[in-house]
């Protein structure tokens, strides 16, 4: 191996992993990787990865490894199956992309810390498939200074901001908010585009219309004509949405919030998976709106 390059492992190759793991190929790493469908590792390989058999022999090779899987469970299971990262040995940093509950992110640091001395750093990211393609995430991290600082050299090939937002949780926590946002906004959107079509205006006109007024975003910018044409493009789905609203939800539970509009928006979010389009991208929530 060159003297100036790092080893790093990546695990999970999904819409957002993937890209993420392909920016640090094109980086100054050699990245090993490991997926639980085999076949979607093809491409991280294509980019120059190195493939390993088990999470365990991924963390051997790797003193770095970055997660971006699709719950808590899944983190779960990577972490501390009888093959999993844990059982790597000692002394690593698991930078954990996923979207996970903020309770679980410091369960997950508080078990590795204690029992396999492996420190955590929950890591959400937001800025979708185009911010893991072109490197312009944000990242929310949370846990210890020093050890986002080791990681951050990373971090910054896929990212444009890393934000330390405090201890074990935090970066979950703002994710979380982040989405408050996203999703109200993408339910607000698909009313909108509708009582445009119903009324007579063309709705694949309106966030250009709207893109110098208050009602402008960067939801409206991306996504608006998406959903406007029901383009069937998938760049997250709404299985996904689904379990980010519970999380939230769940969240502000825990914590006495009110979240009526965050409530709201999960019926329908429901309404849209139980009709069929739960594997479909989050734009095709409009259809919903077609049916009633």
């Amino acid at each position: 191996m060159p003297k100036d390059k790092r080893e790093v492992g990546f695990v999970g190759l999904g819409l957002m992993g993937l890209p993420m793991s392909r920016r640090l190929c094109s980086g100054n790493y050699i990245v090993t990787v490991w997926n639980r469908t085999k076949t979607k590792t093809s491409q991280a390989l294509a980019a120059g990865a190195n493939l390993a058999d088990s999470p365990s022999e991924l963390a051997k090779r790797n003193s770095i490894v970055f997660l971006c899987l699709t719950d808590a469970e899944a983190v779960e299971d990577v972490l501390f199956r009888k093959d999993g990262i844990a059982s790597g040995g000692p002394g690593k940093i698991i930078v954990d992309h996923s979207t996970i509950g903020p309770t679980a992110a410091k369960e997950f640091a508080t078990r590795l810390h204690e029992k396999h001395d492996i420190r955590y750093v929950d890591a959400p990211v937001t800025g979708g498939v185009i911010g893991a393609t072109e490197g312009t995430l944000t990242i929310f991290a949370g846990g210890h200074a020093s050890d986002i600082q080791t990681v951050r050299p990373a971090l910054s090939l896929m990212s444009g901001r890393v934000l330390h937002m405090g201890g074990h949780g935090a970066g979950q926590t703002t994710k979380l908010c982040n989405q408050v946002m996203v999703m109200n906004t993408f339910v607000a959107m698909a009313e909108m585009l509708k009582l445009a079509e119903n009324g007579g205006v063309d709705p694949t006109q309106i966030p250009d219309i709207l893109a110098d007024g208050f009602a402008a975003s960067r939801v409206l910018e991306l996504f608006g004509k998406r959903m406007a044409h029901r383009d069937r493009k998938v760049t997250g789905r709404l299985t996904v949405a689904q379990k980010d609203l519970n999380l939230i939800l769940a969240v502000g539970k825990q914590t006495s919030t009110k979240l009526p509009m965050c409530d709201t928006s999960s019926q329908l979010v429901r309404l849209a998976v139980s009709n069929g389009f739960g594997n479909q991208d989050i734009t095709s929530l409009i259809q919903v709106y077609d049916k009633v």
